[in-house]
């Protein structure tokens, strides 16, 4: 059962992250370093990690916790999944880009799932059997939230599908999974040759950019994009989109067309897309 609550609660800890990241980035007074895995973090990451996880285990002290910079803590049938700064590469080169990303998970499935974008004015959220939903933010009393109705997609062949990382960061696994997909639709974004990495590259333009969106899979739910693959993640990347997409009539799995979070791998689409990708890629169980 969903609790009500659980939404007015995640919109003060969006609230509240949003502060934190608008201090840091309208001064740019950040200190930043890379982590083990190549990508960077900073002292906003950090910050808002710390403050929502305070926040939670204050007024959820049974709730589990988990979150990119800090990992996991406690257990319990509710988890909440947080993503500090996504996109914290834009972040740091002063690019819109970038949010904050709340979920809720209740026995493996997640219930809601919120983004929130404050460099581009703008917040999207979902629970389960309520709609998929957008505003600007902070908050307009005049402007009403917008509902994300989702069509169907149609044909595999004619859709237009967003992949991230680019080769240069993924496996040689996933660089043959990504190329199959785009070498099975009529259109990919970003359009690389996905079969080959070239280490000294640099890193092309994510899919969002520039789309009013800090996510891929707000292109689709937003009807920007038909689907959009995401690999290499960790559970904050892809848990808090799953609500949104869904509610907004999309669809989700892994690759191997599963429910799960922690396989790296989260497939979005637009309904009656998501086997012909799946057959595509020949990954599905």
């Amino acid at each position: 059962m969903v609790n009500p609550a659980d939404l007015e609660l995640a919109h003060r800890l969006a609230d509240q992250a949003d502060a934190i990241a608008r201090s840091y980035f309208s001064t740019a007074a950040f200190g930043a370093r890379t982590k083990s895995d190549g990508s960077p973090v900073t002292d906003a990451d950090r910050e808002i990690e710390t403050v929502l996880r305070a926040v939670i285990r204050q007024e959820h002290p049974e709730d589990a916790f988990i979150g990119e910079e800090f990992g996991a803590h406690g257990q319990g049938r509710r988890r909440w999944i947080i993503d500090a700064v996504d996109g914290t590469a834009s972040f740091l080169a002063g690019e819109p880009e970038w949010s904050t990303l709340i979920a809720v998970e209740e026995d493996g499935r997640v219930t809601l799932g919120v983004v929130s974008a404050p460099a581009l004015g703008r917040r999207w959220w979902a629970r389960r059997d309520s709609g998929s939903w957008t505003r600007p933010c902070p908050s307009e009393p005049a402007v009403p939230a917008h509902r994300l109705v989702l069509t169907d997609g149609g044909s595999v062949h004619n859709a237009a599908v967003g992949i991230w990382p680019p080769p240069s960061r993924l496996n040689q696994q996933e660089r043959i999974v990504a190329a199959k997909l785009a070498g099975g639709v009529s259109q990919v974004r970003p359009l690389l040759d996905w079969t080959a990495a070239d280490p000294a590259a640099p890193d092309p333009r994510k899919p969002s950019v520039g789309s009013g969106t800090c996510h891929g899979a707000l292109l689709v739910a937003t009807g920007q994009l038909d689907a959009f693959l995401l690999l290499g993640a960790g559970p904050w990347d892809i848990a808090p989109l799953i609500p949104i997409v869904q509610e907004a009539g999309g669809t989700f799995s892994d690759l191997t067309g599963q429910y799960r979070t922690d396989t790296g791998a989260a497939l979005f689409a637009r309904p009656g897309l998501h086997q012909q990708l799946l057959d595509i890629t020949g990954t599905a169980d």
